[in-house]
Parts: C-alpha cells; sequence; structure tokens
C-alpha cells in the first residue's frame, strides 16, 4: 500500500542519489531555505520530528505553523508547547500486548459491522509486526533438553492465541507474525526489520526517502533508537490508532543533551555503564522528554553499547533516548547484514538533511548533563527499582542495609532452634554474614545433600532480555567468563535456578562459533527459548523444595538477571529481591549463590586443587572479548538467520486457522474472548460529565508501575483470576501467566491491581490486590469493584508521584476502566499510562497547590466530585470535592491531564477506539 504524504509538491521536496539511483525526499535545509525558521541547532531528534511535518504538512493535520515552532524551539532555547500530528511509519508489536491489540480489531470489525460498515475497512493502514516472544516460560533449565521442553509447553499453553495470530496475518493487510522461537521483538527489529532510513512509493508512484520510525507495544521499543530510529512504546490503544490511520498526537518535547566523554575502562561493561545513565537521568527528571546522546565519547561507543543505553529509556523516564547517525550507525548497518544501497543511502541522506553526526555537530538542548565514561565501575541495581544504582564492591553491604530495614520493620522475634524437617539429621546451624541471630535460616534437602537458604541466597540468575542479550560484547563476556570457570573447576550453587534465553538466534550463532556454548552449559547456563523469559516474570516455578523453604522460613530469596525491570512481584512470587546486572555478573553470581558475599574481594570458590577463585581469576579482558566478537559476530550470519524470519519451524507451519475476514470467537476459549467495548455501539458520542458521589477503590503511593496495576507473572488459585479458570475446569498447571491470556478480558479484570506486592494504603500493611468493599470489610479489588458497579457507584483511585511507571501495558488501563474506574489522580504520572488511560476513556487528575494524599489525610473512606468536566478544555484546573467519613468536606483544586484537543474527542466517545470506529462508519 503505497504511503499518502501530505502534498504533491512543495519547495521543500528535492531528490538524492544514493546506492545506484534517484528519490525523493524533504529537506531541512530547504525549508529553511524557504524562511520557514532556522533549523541549523534541531537535534538530530527533533530533526526527525519536522521531517515528519514536511512529508505530511496539508494545511489541515499539520500546517507551515507547525514547522516554523521547530525554528521558535531553536530560539527559545528548547522550549515548545506545539501540539503535533505526528505519523510514525510502522508498529511493532509483542505478543502480550498484540494479542489484545489485534482482539480490538477483530472486535472491531465486529462493531463496524454493527454501525452497517464493511469489516475489511478495519485494516492496518501502516505496516505492522508482530514477534512472539514473552510466551516462552522457564520450566526446565540446567540441562540440554531445556529448549525443546519449554517450547513443546509454550506451544501447549498458547496454541489458542497462536491460532488466533495466524488467522490475524492472514485476516489483516499490513500485518506480519514473526513466529515463536525467533527472537525478542526489540532485538529482531534492531538487527533486521529497522532501516534508519525508509523507502517506500507515495500515491503518486514516486520512491520517498525517508527517516525510520516507529511506535511499539512495548516499552523498550526505544532500544531501536541506538541505530538513530526514532521509537517509543505507547500503550496497545495507541498503536491500535496509529495503524488504523490516526496521527499521534504530541507536544514538541524538550530534548535533553546527554554528553559522553572518555572511554570505558577495563573490567567494565555497557550494562554498568547505563546502570549509572539510569540513576542519573531519574535524578535530573526526564519524564516525557527526549533524550540525545552526543559528545565525542560516542566514537569509542559501538552501537551494541548505544542500544543498551537506548532501550532502558523507560527506566530512566524519558519518551526515548536518541542516538544520531554516525560512522558506528553504518558500521552496525553492514555488518548485520542490511543492503549496501541502503547503507550509502543512510549516509547521503543523513548528510544532505542535517542528522549526521561528526566533530561539528553541536545543536541546542533543553538542557545538559555529561558523564566521563573513564569514571564508570562494575555495578548492579535494586533491589527493586533500575535507578537503585550500586557500585559493586558495595553490593554486599548495601544488601545487608536492606534486610536490617527488613527485619527490624517486621520486628523479626530471633528463635533458638532451626527445625530440621528432611529425613536424617540436619547440618550445624552456620552463621550466615549478614543474618546473625535471626530464625530464618531455612533448610532444604535433595539427592545430592543437604543445603542451608538464608535471606540473600540467590536462587534465580538469568541471562535474559533485550536489553543485554542483543550485545554481543556482554554475551562473550559471559561466556568467557563461563569458560574459566569451567577450567578452573567452579560450577553454579545447588540452589540457584540458572538460565540463558537470547534475543536472537544469531546469539546462539556466535557463542557456538565461539565453543562458548558449551561452557556455559557447562555451568547451568542452558539455551532455554529465544524469548523474554524471566525479564517479564517467565523465570518459572523454582524447585518445589527451594520454593518451601523460602516460604516457610520467611526468606528474603534473591535474583540476579541480566534485564531491565526488577519491580517487586515482577521476577517471581518467590522472589522479593532483584538485581539488575550485566551477564558476565549474572555468571559470577551462580557461582556464589548468595548476595552477602562480596564478589569484588571475596572468592568465590576453590578450585580443583583447593586454592581460593577470585572474580579477577575469571574475568576476562577487553581484548579477548572484542576480538571474539569480531571473529564470530559476522555479517553471513546474521543474514542466515534472518533468511526466513516469518517461516517459522514445523510447529508453526502446523498451526491451522480459517480465512474468514471476521474473528469465530470460541465460546469455551479461556485465552480469547470478544472484549465488551464496542457491545451495543451506535454513531452517539457523549458529553463529558462531572463525576459525583464517587467512592474510593485503591489509595496508592508512589512509583506504583504498570506491574503493580496489571501484573504479567503468573498467578495462584485462591485469587479472583485463578477461580475464574477454576470454574472452567482449566487445571492449575496450565494456568500459565496473566500476560498470556490477555486476549480474555475475564480473566484481566480479575487481575488488575492484583499484583502480590501492591499496597492499598486503605488497609493496614495488606499485600496483594485487596480493599474495602461496599460494606467497609476487607475484600479482593474485583470483588469490590463489581459490587460498586451493581450499585451504580462511580470509582476513583488515588496514588502518588510516577503513576503508571514502567511497562506500556495497555491492560493497565484497559483493566482499571473495566472495573469502574472514572478517574486517577495522582502527583504525578508517567507519559504512556496517562495516554492509555486517556484512551480508555478514564481521566487522569493530577493535584495542585502542593496537595497530596497524605497531606490531605485521606484514608479511602472519602467520597469524590469533580465538577467542571462539563465544558473541560486541555490542562483545565478542576475543582474537586472530598467529603469525609465525618461528613466534613473539603475543596480542592486538580488538574485535568487531558493534554491535547484530540484527547477530548477521545473521552466524549468512550475512548480512541470508539472513536476511530465511529470516524471509519462515517466515512463509509
Amino acid at each position: 500500500m503505497p504511503i499518502t504524504v501530505g502534498h504533491d509538491s512543495s519547495k521543500t521536496r528535492k531528490s538524492i542519489s544514493a546506492g545506484g539511483k534517484s528519490l525523493s525526499f524533504y529537506s531541512i535545509p530547504a525549508a529553511q531555505e524557504a524562511g520557514l525558521g532556522d533549523f541549523s541547532k534541531l537535534p538530530a531528534a527533533l530533526k526527525v520530528v519536522l521531517e515528519n511535518m514536511l512529508r505530511f504538512e496539508d494545511g489541515k493535520t499539520v500546517t507551515t505553523d507547525d514547522i516554523k515552532a521547530f525554528g521558535d524551539w531553536a530560539k527559545d532555547g528548547g522550549k515548545g508547547t506545539r501540539e503535533l500530528a505526528y505519523r510514525p511509519a510502522r508498529v511493532l508489536m509483542q505478543d502480550f500486548t498484540g494479542v489484545p491489540a489485534v482482539v480490538d480489531l477483530a472486535a472491531m470489525r465486529d462493531g463496524i459491522v454493527a454501525l452497517g460498515g464493511d469489516p475489511e475497512k478495519i485494516n492496518p493502514l501502516n505496516p505492522v509486526d508482530l514477534v512472539i516472544d514473552h510466551s516462552v516460560m522457564i520450566d526446565e533449565f540446567g540441562n540440554p533438553r531445556a529448549f525443546q521442553m519449554n517450547v513443546d509447553r509454550e506451544y501447549e499453553r498458547n496454541m489458542e492465541r497462536y491460532t488466533f495470530l495466524k488467522w490475524g496475518q492472514s485476516a489483516f493487510n499490513n500485518f506480519r507474525v514473526v513466529p515463536p522461537g525467533t527472537g525478542i521483538c526489540h532485538q529482531v527489529n534492531l538487527e533486521y526489520l529497522s532501516q534508519t532510513i525508509w523507502t517506500d512509493v507515495d500515491q503518486n508512484g514516486e520512491e520517498v526517502a525517508y527517516p525510520d520510525t516507529l511506535v511499539g507495544t512495548d516499552s523498550h521499543t526505544t532500544m531501536v533508537n541506538g541505530a538513530a530510529v526514532l521509537g517509543w512504546g505507547v500503550g496497545g490503544i495507541e498503536a491500535e490508532a496509529a495503524m488504523l490511520g490516526q496521527p499521534i498526537s504530541m507536544l514538541i518535547p524538550e530534548v535533553v543533551g546527554f554528553k559522553l566523554t572518555g572511554a570505558m575502562v577495563e573490567g567494565t561493561t555497557g550494562t554498568d555503564l547505563v546502570l549509572k545513565v539510569v540513576e542519573m537521568l531519574r535524578a535530573k527528571g526526564v519524564v516525557g522528554k527526549f533524550v540525545e546522546f552526543y559528545g565525542d565519547g560516542l566514537d569509542k561507543l559501538p552501537l551494541a553499547d548505544r542500544a543498551t543505553i537506548a532501550n532502558m529509556a523507560p527506566e530512566y523516564g524519558a519518551t526515548c533516548g536518541f542516538f544520531p547517525i554516525d560512522n558506528e550507525t553504518l558500521r552496525y548497518l553492514t555488518n548485520t547484514g542490511r543492503d549496501e544501497a541502503r547503507v550509502a543511502l543512510v549516509e547521503a541522506y543523513a548528510k544532505e538533511n542535517g542528522m549526521w553526526r561528526d566533530e561539528s555537530y553541536d545543536p541546542v538542548y533543553t538542557d545538559t548533563l555529561e558523564l566521563d565514561m573513564g569514571t564508570i565501575v562494575p555495578a548492579i541495581s535494586g533491589p527493586k527499582r533500575p535507578q537503585d544504582y550500586i557500585a559493586l564492591d558495595s553490593a554486599s553491604t548495601e544488601f545487608a542495609k536492606y534486610i536490617k530495614g527488613l527485619r527490624d520493620a517486621k520486628d523479626t522475634t530471633p528463635t533458638s532452634e532451626v527445625r530440621w524437617e528432611g529425613e536424617g539429621g540436619a547440618p550445624e546451624p552456620q552463621d550466615i554474614p549478614g543474618d546473625e541471630g535471626h530464625h530464618n535460616k531455612g533448610w532444604y534437602k535433595t539427592d545430592d545433600g543437604a543445603y542451608q537458604l538464608h535471606d540473600g541466597s540467590i536462587v534465580i540468575a538469568s541471562i535474559t532480555s533485550c536489553t543485554n542479550t542483543s550485545n554481543p560484547y556482554v554475551m562473550i563476556g559471559a561466556g568467557l567468563v563461563a569458560r574459566k570457570a569451567r577450567e578452573l573447576g567452579l560450577t553454579r550453587k545447588p540452589w540457584v535456578k540458572t538460565s540463558l534465553a537470547p534475543g536472537s538466534q544469531v546469539v546462539s550463532h556466535y557463542l557456538e562459533a565461539a565453543g562458548l556454548q558449551d561452557d556455559l552449559d557447562a555451568i547451568g547456563f542452558n539455551l532455554v527459548g529465544y524469548g523474554c523469559t524471566t525479564c517479564i516474570g517467565n523465570s518459572g516455578p523454582l524447585e518445589a523444595p527451594i520454593s518451601k523453604a523460602v516460604n516457610d522460613y520467611d526468606l528474603v530469596a534473591t535474583s540476579v538477571l541480566s534485564g531491565n525491570r526488577n519491580f517487586e512481584g515482577r521476577i517471581s512470587p518467590d522472589v522479593r529481591a532483584n538485581y539488575l546486572a550485566s551477564p558476565p555478573l549474572v555468571v559470577a553470581y551462580a557461582l556464589v549463590g548468595d548476595m552477602n558475599i562480596d564478589i569484588t574481594s571475596d572468592p568465590l570458590g576453590q578450585d580443583k586443587d583447593g586454592n581460593d577463585v577470585y572474580l579477577k581469576d575469571i574475568w576476562p579482558s577487553a581484548k579477548e572479548v572484542s576480538d571474539l566478537v569480531e571473529q564470530t559476530v559476522t555479517r553471513e550470519a546474521f543474514q542466515s538467520k534472518y533468511a526466513d524470519v516469518f517461516k517459522g519451524d514445523e510447529k508453526w507451519q502446523g498451526v491451522e486457522t480459517t480465512d474468514a475476514k471476521t474473528y469465530d470467537w470460541p465460546a469455551a476459549s479461556t485465552y480469547v474472548q470478544n472484549p465488551p467495548y464496542f457491545q451495543g455501539i451506535t454513531m452517539d458520542t457523549k458529553q463529558i460529565e462531572n463525576i459525583e458521589g464517587a467512592k474510593v477503590l485503591a489509595l496508592l503511593g508512589d512509583m506504583i508501575t504498570t506491574d503493580h496495576i496489571s501484573p504479567a507473572g503468573s498467578f495462584k488459585d485462591t485469587t479472583p483470576a485463578g477461580q475464574y479458570l477454576i470454574e472452567r475446569q482449566v487445571p492449575v498447571r496450565e494456568f500459565n501467566s496473566y500476560g498470556s491470556r490477555r486476549g480474555n478480558h475475564e480473566v484481566m479484570m480479575r487481575g488488575t491491581f492484583a499484583n502480590i506486592r501492591i499496597k492499598n494504603e486503605m488497609l493496614d500493611g495488606v499485600e496483594g490486590g485487596y480493599t474495602k468493599g461496599p460494606d467497609g470489610e476487607q475484600t479482593s479489588i474485583f470483588d469490590a469493584a463489581m459490587a460498586h458497579q451493581e450499585a451504580g457507584t462511580p470509582l476513583v483511585i488515588f496514588g502518588g508521584e510516577q503513576y503508571g511507571a514502567g511497562s506500556s501495558r495497555d491492560w493497565a488501563a484497559k483493566g482499571t476502566a473495566l472495573l469502574g474506574v472514572k478517574a486517577v489522580i495522582a502527583e504525578s504520572f508517567e507519559r504512556i499510562h496517562r495516554s492509555n488511560l486517556v484512551g480508555m476513556g478514564v481521566i487522569p487528575f493530577e493535584f495542585t497547590d502542593g496537595d497530596t494524599r497524605k497531606t490531605l489525610g485521606l484514608t479511602g473512606d472519602e467520597e469524590v466530585a469533580i465538577h467542571g468536566l462539563d465544558d473541560v478544555t486541555p490542562g483545565k484546573m478542576v475543582p474537586c470535592t472530598i467529603t469525609f467519613a465525618d461528613g466534613s468536606s473539603k475543596e480542592i483544586t486538580l488538574k485535568c491531564r487531558i493534554d491535547t484537543a484530540v484527547e477530548i474527542e477521545y473521552i466524549e466517545n468512550g475512548g480512541v477506539l470508539h472513536y476511530v470506529l465511529r470516524n471509519l462508519a462515517k466515512s463509509a
């Protein structure tokens, strides 16, 4: 399908020659010559957005005033408030968020039929790629059969979803599916799908070159910014609107410049660098802003490390972390198998359109900060937030402080004995560093002997996630650590669940070519699958005796993973403390199995001769790593592994589906159900109404993440979601995860606000998805919400700072809406979740004048009324009356976070999808 540009010809449309042919493009220098503004000092990231305005300028959706605003932005020192209609080139999805998006598209086909329209009107207008990467779970590990057994279980659990996605691939135009077992969506995007400069034919039959841009239904879509592809995560709701041709409404962003100088020193990795960057930018405050990296340090920073930094933009709170095009970009594109003509076009285009970084690159930024990479030291981050940076040599002491804080808060009383429940006599109790005097020394017994667990025992060590497994320097480094450990006779501790889940098959290719996979296998890091696994909460169950010991003795078990997220309750229900680390450090921690040990100075173990082995003894030099990367990470490997990327294995090819244009919803399915959003839809919209007599469903604290609101991991049979499945004869073994069941609103509603670590301040210290029902008694969030709905009572949520941080999880907004919540009132919102709430018809509000839930003394027993919504405008200040349990009341002022004019229309329609559906029906 050809792209439709905003105008057929203009003073900004020029020609460029590259790769043996001539193409059209929209020239920023030509726009400047035409008097539209001085764009010479714009950051490259903003020039990508400006080009988008030039290409789609039509005098209506995009005007010359929009273009001129970029010149004003530079003159005003990087400040701007103008609303833009931005159109990304494509959409990227993963299956957890992609399944509900395709469910919505299928439901929209039913909806447009109900409105008298043609179901084939519902089709992606922009290219959509969906990569199945979130489904594989680590049931089997530490042996050669792990990969195949996990794949087999993945298909057993997810066949209904895969059948549905394969139907979608055939039913919808412009929609491709990358099958299971291929890799993680962001790594596939970086290594194969992205082109940095895109080309397509316009409505006049002319080939046009333009920057590769995208939005994705996963927050780590930002990873591809490392290759100068402007992309960021949006909720599935916003992505669906984008793929259906709706522009993304955004304010011209502030751009913070992050200057990198110097070079990384021996013994440090790109992971150590990104953890420091996350800490610095979180402290700076970059929510809703672009971050662009510049400085001569980039000359020494490989693209793999850039991608690691760009990947974690959600963790430092930015919309994206962008790296301009330079010689390293070209080297990476060539090495990963891109066509030579494409690489030539990228260079020519970037230089012609002012997007090339060289020694003269010196744009204007809204604000700047600087880091000398020579100051980076080995580090980890945890135990529950990515920005909780810890220098590695302080890790054990910081962990001891964390444990003391937990135990003091619980007022743990020591006991005089440790009870052994296994057969035979127990080993003598040992004093554990950092845990003296406490009763929580948990014994468990296996065929190999008896072992003692305690606070800090590492029960999961996982090389996982797009963040680091895309980086051959840290992956080769991990393999070399494993090799040296193996040669000295070291292996993982028996209580550590080890796993290796690469982001693409290319990783396995170079690990095998270097002979390192054998070494990783030898110490337990066998291949378990190609997917997100532990990072998304699919760590799988711990061995039963270990899980029992952890829970019986109330231990603070820990995990170490090479991921990007370590939020509470995310990694495993048995693990309370989670640490992010580089892949080589994950291997090292698996060898010691204990966070109480200082791996920078204490022995990791003993060699075959009984000599102490230290971290320095098994840590590879930078030259060892780079030499192996150069030998094994080849252009031919990328071309070979991506040759049949959409074909899949025999299992995928054997998935049967129909060619119907609307989906035949299986009534008995517990994975895919027709959602209620469009049932009974008419062409009528509804004026936004004031909120009267609302009750409080939850009173929540700071940094409530989308994992807290809509967890992705496993759940028990005692939860509302578990009870729903039990009632439908689904055995516990087949529960799978919340993430895998996102196509079924009944499961997801019951899982909303159901994270095992969430704390509703309406209750006294209770963890989990509980609240007070209409009768004042403790009950589940779901049951209370249903009781309020039955009584016709609207609901509100109160929160603290950074409400909705983390993943771009559309179900965090969908579930909120389906529970009957009309408003979320918080101190501040993360960008994606605020947008998702609006997209689902839930209005976000922010406290003003220093008010917070704490200063107001809220308990959750209040009644809330919000007025001024019947004539709301973007950002309007509105009165809110809070009536307390004793009958007294107080009026405060809230800022309505409906940020743009089109968002008002979304709310009036009941959500963005209703808005799109009605517009499509009108056009028909």
